[in-house]
């Protein structure tokens, strides 16, 4: 009896030893932030002469630029517990007024705009921030991130102190900062600095008009270190006073960095943007920096005791119809991936840069780094068959209302969304002509047009191509001029000038054509849903292009990435269960479009495609990327 009763008093111990620790896992699991630090709130950080401080503690700025608006909100966790594996210790993240604020009405902050939700994420991993909240953010979006209905303003003057502009800027400043304000370091957030606008040196058109965002900032609650970001040329006037000017660049000139030195003494060195790779152009080639390459920068970095910011730390998704577009040599729009050469690829994998820059960081970091987490499965799916077609020409009861007008009216300016304008896609301008010969677009077709007459295709108007020869004929016929919004300049001088559509007269015969009737079709979730009514048939032999073809993808259980290759297709646009994941042109480099398991439903996933020329009427899924022929930056 006495041994049972020991051992039964054993047990009992047990029991409480084990109900114990089961108590303080649960309790470190569902505490809310994982990583809790000890530090004074009531420093900021603080520079002096050769060093940041933060918590009035010698501080080293390690940081990595990620978009929350550029991958599925389900991946922002795991992309940040990877970012803090690599031994980083502060995210960069760029706020886009364009996709906060489509129209001029209420901000939108749901979903996967849910830029809150996104940096109590960034605390709970244990990642510092810097908010770059604009108004202007570049990042190689559609006009730099500012809402194309601003343009609708003939005389808007954009990133200046024009009333117009100033009187936007501050509206969407009272809904946006004020839920930022309680995420700054000494409210016990996260956020220890803000960035004021974004390389407006290489801009510099007003020189009131960074003192305004400044005060714009200050005045809405901003207390945190205020920072400008700028290339060697525009650092001399891309500053404000009471701001630390940092540099962006790739390669480690010892010329810019004396320049900075030359430009703000006794203050330490930021590298706001030290770019990991670059953006891809249609028609281009895939741009590669070499790991080696980029971690040597790292590496001199951390031996000068200087900080920097990994531009991008990972890239994302240009999803929709985001993306941006270069002006210089000539005008190159982007490519849906944002992969970036970064390292963290397009779906989250890890590369060779990653592992480097971790084993570099990890000897340089006093703190063991966490454990890299594992990267998800890639399935290759069955091919998805499209079996029905749906033609433009038939589609177009489903658009917005047409507009009838004399002179034709730029995309921006159209009478449609609340008074908004149309922002991107593509708009349809039909008149009637009752003769063939030369027609000349005079450079005012932006950016890219199929021609029809009576539906029937003639050419293809862009910058390179600005004449047509129309067939002859004496009877009525309706001329069609589908024209795409291949997306807006995002950097440089020439912002002022990115109205989409047709900007002016286009001439047959040296005669302006008049009397247009306009469709809107920015092909939109809700115009792809609407599509559910639409006289679609079976895919005959010869489809009429341009036009919509409609599949099933079966996924069998939890539905994994996958990258989707249309061979056989042309150019055009994916919609995965009303989602709009990309544009696809056969001109490269890019050859498949990556597909986040969060955008699919176990089961059956409805596929649609917008195609301009050519159909294959398949998509094929597979488990790895395919990014075009590849050069090195």
């Amino acid at each position: 009896m006495a041994i049972f009763s020991i051992r039964k008093s054993h047990r009992r111990r047990y029991v409480i030893l084990f109900l114990s620790l089961a108590c303080f896992i649960i309790y470190r699991h569902f505490r809310g932030p994982t990583v809790k630090i000890r530090i004074n709130r009531s420093l900021g950080l603080r520079m002096n002469s050769s060093q940041f401080t933060l918590g009035g503690k010698p501080f080293r700025i390690l940081g990595g630029s990620l978009h929350y608006f550029r991958l599925p909100r389900a991946y922002w966790k795991d992309r940040m517990v990877k970012m803090k594996a690599c031994g980083l210790n502060t995210l960069t993240v760029d706020v886009p007024w364009s996709l906060h604020q489509p129209e001029k009405g209420e901000l939108r902050f749901q979903g996967g705009l849910d830029i809150e939700s996104f940096l109590h994420l960034a605390a709970e991993v244990g990642l510092w921030v810097i908010l770059r909240p604009g108004p202007y953010i570049g990042s190689d979006l559609d006009l730099g991130g500012l809402p194309s209905w601003l343009l609708r303003d003939r005389e808007m003057m954009l990133r200046t102190t024009y009333p117009g502009f100033i009187a936007a800027v501050n509206v969407y400043f009272d809904k946006l900062i004020p839920k930022m304000v309680p995420f700054q370091f000494k409210k016990g957030g996260p956020i220890i600095a803000v960035q004021v606008e974004n390389k407006y040196g290489s801009h510099a058109r007003d020189g009131n008009y960074m003192p305004f965002i400044k005060e714009a900032l200050h005045e809405r609650g901003i207390s945190e270190v205020l920072l400008t970001s700028d290339d060697h040329e525009g650092l001399t006037y891309g500053g404000v006073q009471g701001a630390l000017r940092t540099i962006n660049l790739q390669k480690m000139n010892h010329d810019d960095i004396r320049y900075l030195e030359t430009v703000q003494p006794n203050s330490p060195v930021l590298v706001m943007e030290l770019w990991t790779g670059r953006s891809d152009g249609w028609g281009g080639l895939h741009h590669s920096l070499p790991a080696e390459d980029l971690v040597a920068v790292v590496r001199e970095i951390l031996r000068r005791g200087m900080s920097f910011n990994l531009y991008m730390f990972h890239g994302g998704t240009n999803f929709g119809f985001m993306n941006g577009a270069l002006a210089n040599p000539s005008y190159k729009a982007l490519v849906t991936s944002y992969d970036y050469d970064a390292p963290l690829s397009e779906a989250g994998d890890y590369t060779p840069k990653y592992h480097l820059l971790r084993d570099l960081l990890g000897n340089f970091n006093s703190e063991t780094l966490s454990e890299m987490p594992g990267i998800r499965w890639k399935e290759e799916y069955e091919a998805a068959i499209l079996f029905q077609h749906l033609s433009l020409w038939d589609a177009l009861p489903y658009t917005h209302e047409p507009f009838k007008s004399q002179f034709p009216v730029n995309m921006e300016n159209l009478p449609v969304n609340n008074g908004n304008g149309q922002a991107y896609g593509y708009t349809l301008y039909e008149t009637t002509i009752i003769r063939g010969g030369s027609l000349k677009s005079g450079h005012n077709i932006r950016d890219r047009a199929l021609v029809f007459v009576n539906q029937s295709f003639i050419g293809i108007f862009h910058h390179k191509n600005v004449e047509l020869a129309v067939p002859d004929g004496k009877e009525k016929r309706t001329l069609s001029l589908l024209v795409e919004n291949c997306g807006r300049v995002h950097y440089g001088k020439d912002m002022d000038n990115q109205r989409k559509g047709i900007v002016g007269n286009i001439l047959l015969n040296h005669t302006p054509l008049r009397d247009f009737t306009i469709y809107s079709l920015d092909i939109t979730t809700d115009f792809i849903d609407s599509l559910y009514r639409a006289p679609w048939k079976s895919v005959p032999n010869k489809p009429s292009f341009p036009g919509f073809f409609q599949g099933r993808l079966f996924v069998n259980g939890y539905p994994s990435d996958a990258f989707m290759k249309l061979p056989g297709w042309s150019k055009g646009v994916v919609f995965i269960n009303g989602q709009n994941i990309g544009r696809y042109w056969d001109a490269g480099p890019q050859q498949a479009l990556f597909l986040p398991g969060p955008f699919l439903n176990s089961g059956m996933n409805q596929v649609i495609v917008f195609e301009e020329a050519e159909a294959d009427f398949k998509i094929q899924f597979e488990d790895s990327p395919d990014l075009g022929m590849t050069v090195d930056i």
